[in-house]
């Protein structure tokens, strides 16, 4: 029995799997190299989930277990809303979204072995994914959900040119800055170009200068100020050389994967509470300033309703001094005046008030407390 409760008790006791955002400029190899991570992930029996948030792609190299293209069908949503292909992309994409809770719960789901890492292979233009709402949407809720970290996947043949590899650097920290999650820099295709010339730019400010001064054009001057600023930037990426083709640094590619897990349970948890601390605090205040408000406006819209009866159940310090006679000059009434106002109404000789008393006063009655007076004396 003891074998079972622990049996039953081990999914929970499990870590979460490690969420990986592949994003990448068109033609960087993304797809291939999602599909050489799934071949070492099944080489070393690592339990992974892959998932296809490309609606336009024809081809795949692997089997995804979740496949945008399953729910909503491109050239459809094309055809309906008289989009170009970005314009159908970006619809799919949001279209995706709005059912995103679902697959996060397929991939909470247990399972024996536990799950390991999530997989999500994003469309090939990368502004799509990375500027749109569906982008946003999908980021934040693997990021709420898993361990969750950004590879951004660098075509190295092609950031030879010093200009080209700034561009790449800048799509990088603006993916980083937008996302608020831990970066892994792949640079794809080192079995064509190696990585080390990239490595060396990024920390080493004059060998990048050198490369530049080839170039005197407006360009080249404009990148050598921007890896000034990039500088601080660089020194909180992690970076490693892959091949997609070769299968070549997959294993340090994992390495980097597990550092920002580390990184992220370290650095970004405590900064989302924080983050989500402040948002309720903000959300409770502004509450509190609706229903201030509110009572504000109740208060005035009965004032105006009912200004008499308003008005009477606060009287002001003046209006009591005037009831009271003391301003104005005004005498407090005596009993006699009373007395005198009162007449008419409980004098039998009134016919015109006969019956608007209770009662009537009698003569004995009278006569009775004068004795009682002159005793008293």
């Amino acid at each position: 029995m003891e074998d079972n409760q622990a049996s039953t008790s081990e999914p929970s006791l499990s870590p979460k799997p490690i969420a990986v955002l592949v994003i990448g400029m068109a033609g960087s190899g993304k797809t291939t190299l999602i599909q050489q991570i799934n071949s070492y992930m099944h080489a070393k029996r690592k339990i992974g989930y892959i998932i296809n948030l490309d609606p336009a792609v024809t081809h795949m190299p692997y089997e995804a277990n979740i496949d945008i293209r399953d729910t909503v069908k491109y050239k459809n949503v094309m055809k309906e809303y008289n989009l170009g292909p970005n314009g159908g992309i970006l619809t799919s994409c949001n279209m995706f979204a709005t059912r995103f809770d679902q697959v996060i719960k397929l991939c909470e789901k247990p399972r024996d072995p536990a799950l390991q890492y999530i997989i999500a292979d994003t469309p090939g233009q990368i502004e799509i994914f990375t500027w749109s709402a569906s982008g946003a949407i999908i980021t934040e809720l693997l990021a709420s959900s898993f361990p969750t970290l950004v590879v951004y996947v660098v075509d190295t043949p092609r950031c030879t040119n010093p200009q080209t590899f700034m561009s790449n650097m800048l799509q990088a920290c603006s993916i980083l800055y937008k996302t608020k999650l831990p970066m892994l820099l792949a640079f794809n295709k080192v079995d064509v170009t190696r990585h080390d010339f990239a490595i060396e730019w990024m920390t080493d400010f004059e060998s990048y200068q050198a490369a530049l001064d080839k170039d005197p054009s407006y360009a080249s001057t404009l990148s050598r100020s921007l890896s000034l600023v990039l500088d601080e930037f660089y020194n909180g990426l992690k970076s490693v050389g892959v091949s997609a083709v070769t299968g070549e640094g997959m294993a340090e590619f994992f390495e980097g994967i597990e550092a920002c897990a580390e990184y992220y349970e370290k650095i970004y948890v405590p900064e989302m509470q924080q983050l989500r601390k402040e948002k309720e605090e903000r959300e409770t205040a502004r509450k509190q300033r609706e229903m201030q408000k509110l009572q504000k406006d109740l208060i005035k819209k009965a004032q105006l309703a009912d200004p008499i009866t308003t008005a009477g159940a606060c009287p002001s310090s003046k209006q009591l001094k005037e009831a009271e006679g003391v301003e104005g000059g005004l005498p407090t009434p005596s009993s006699a005046s009373v007395s005198a106002a009162i007449r008419p109404l409980t004098e039998e000789g009134d016919e015109g008030d006969e019956g608007s008393c209770d009662y009537e006063i009698e003569d004995e009655d009278i006569e009775q407390g004068e004795e009682e007076a002159e005793g008293g004396r």
